[in-house]
């Protein structure tokens, strides 16, 4: 019995080693540092230079697609009006994705929103305040140079 324990044991310490690592952890420091913006914020859109894509496929339901850091790319923290609309939205030479975490903990992600070939875009009705925890992917495994863009304006 006592065999049958640390066989039982050692499979379980076994697979805890080969389990998928977490796609993202808002704990962690973002790696294109942190925006701090108010409602009706100057020069709209703000952009932030970055390389999307990253080691971690997703795979979190509807938003199962795309390769991200573990890391946030940026937080940004909102103070916001309760009438404005938030435009996550990122361009790159490569096909990328956004993958926001929302102050309430919801997860919004896209692909190819924008209406540009391959670039994405979230579109946020009466955003509020709060921190948005932003990762900017790559549909495939290669790291790509990117922007991400956030707006107050629809760029469509």
């Amino acid at each position: 019995m006592r065999n049958a324990l640390l066989f039982g044991a050692a499979l379980l310490v076994g697979a805890l080693a080969v389990a998928p690592a977490s796609a993202q952890n808002t704990g962690y420091d973002p790696t294109y540092g942190s925006v701090r913006l108010n409602a009706g914020f100057l020069p709209d859109p703000h952009t932030v230079s970055m390389t999307a894509g990253g080691d971690v496929a997703l795979n979190m339901g509807e938003c199962s697609y795309g390769h991200v850091a573990e890391a946030p790319d940026v937080n940004f923290y909102y103070s916001a009006n309760g009438r404005n609309t938030l435009y996550f939205y990122a361009r790159s030479g490569s096909d990328t994705t956004l993958l926001v975490n929302e102050p309430d903990g919801g997860w919004v992600c896209n692909d190819d929103g924008l209406g540009e070939g391959t670039n994405p875009m979230i579109v946020l009705p009466g955003a509020g305040s709060g921190l948005y925890n932003v990762w900017v992917g790559t549909y495939g495994t290669s790291l790509s140079p990117a922007t991400l863009y956030i707006s107050e304006i629809d760029p469509r």
